[in-house]
């Protein structure tokens, strides 16, 4: 007997070429978010600490 609240993750999935589109656009976002976080703790002063442990 199947459980009636079971998911079937294949039917929820991107298959092949879209998945890697997703995948692609996922990891772009990533990215962008992750330079503008680092700009914004340079704009800031938060980045000074950083650059000076890293630069002595």
């Amino acid at each position: 007997m199947t459980d009636p609240m079971r998911i079937n993750h294949s039917e929820l999935e991107a298959d092949g070429e879209a998945a890697d589109v997703w995948s692609e656009r996922r990891n772009r976002r990533i990215r962008v978010v992750a330079w503008v976080v680092i700009g914004a703790l340079l704009v800031t002063g938060g980045g000074a600490t950083v650059f000076a442990l890293l630069l002595g």
